[in-house]
């Protein structure tokens, strides 16, 4: 059995589809990766299959449960870590936990043993008595993470989980997820960062609440189309806004400290990336051909689309 089923899932604000018939499976035992950025329909996704939203149109299961006919059992079933997971911060990490697990009726029974292995497993036990208010954001999360495996789900909801948190405590808050996944809890993660969707077993790109791809990362970079060179110099920045002004715009991205540039041919494109930043005076520090990352892909796959919709435009008004 699919641990998450959805079919033609919409829902629409007004006029506005934020999400556009999705359809897609997560299997029991998975990290399922929902990736795109701020405004593609990502937390309307959750909210619908945490039964959270009614949809405008299609459907969706959990754990074999209808999210609108059977919503109240879903939730019995799920745990669910919003952007903004409500912690009060007038409560120690202890209160905080023993609340969440009132609501969620933990039986008293055992109910001590559980809060132990979460405070253990989330490396927060030298903190059980500290106000939330007086955690870090790493820390914070690590306790919204407690408060929603309070009651044993078997399927996680994590809505951009590591937003705003720093790399140490992303990289730390994955290595609880990856020990989640071998006790066959499902987890449901939706992130803006691309690098961390590539630890998931499978991802779908979506945008403007439609999805543009669906399958394991490795998969999913093969729908990029073209060779991604990497071109390193003192001026990133400068590179970057030199190469958009003199190459086409759409094929050209400022990643960290590198500029990546989407071509067909990489050996002429490269001749011409030399002549352009001699040109202007900037120093290359080395031109390379690199494996696409899921951010290449995703720019790559978007650009297409919105190609495709100039050229359907343009064909309107002839």
């Amino acid at each position: 059995m699919d641990a998450i089923r959805a079919e033609n899932l919409t829902r629409s604000f007004g006029g506005l589809a934020a999400v556009d018939r999705l359809s897609f499976t997560v299997a029991e035992g998975e990290i399922f990766g929902l990736v795109g950025p701020d405004g593609a329909g990502k937390t309307t996704t959750m909210r619908l299959l945490t039964a959270i939203l009614d949809p405008t149109g299609g459907d969706a299961w959990v754990m074999g449960r209808h999210t609108v006919r059977q919503a109240e059992a879903i939730k019995e079933e799920i745990g669910y870590m919003s952007q903004r997971f409500g912690l009060y911060t007038d409560l120690t990490v202890m209160e905080n936990i023993d609340f969440y697990a009132d609501i969620y009726g933990v039986p008293r029974r055992g109910r001590q043993q559980q809060v132990e292995r979460l405070l253990e497993f989330s490396n927060l036990t030298p903190f059980k008595k500290r106000l939330a208010g007086n955690l870090s954001g790493g820390m914070k999360q690590k306790l919204g993470l407690a408060c929603a495996l309070i009651h044993t789900p078997r399927v996680l909801f994590l809505d951009e989980p590591t937003n705003g948190v720093d790399p140490v405590s992303r990289r730390d808050f994955w290595r609880i997820l990856y020990q989640l996944l071998r006790q066959r809890v499902t987890i449901f993660v939706s992130t803006a960062y691309l690098d961390e969707a590539e630890r998931c077993n499978r991802v779908a790109l979506i945008h403007r609440g439609r999805l543009l791809a669906l399958g394991p990362p490795d998969e999913v970079k093969r729908l990029m189309r073209g060779t991604i060179l990497e071109v390193r110099t003192s001026g990133p920045r400068a590179t970057c806004n030199l190469l958009r002004q003199r190459l086409d715009r759409k094929s050209v991205g400022l990643f960290g400290d590198r500029v990546h540039v989407v071509t067909d041919d990489a050996p002429r494109t490269t001749q011409r990336v030399l002549e352009l930043l001699a040109e202007g005076g900037i120093t290359p520090l080395g031109i390379r051909a690199i494996e696409p990352s899921l951010e290449d892909v995703f720019v790559s796959v978007l650009g297409q689309i919105e190609a495709e919709e100039a050229d359907a435009e343009r064909e309107e008004s002839t």
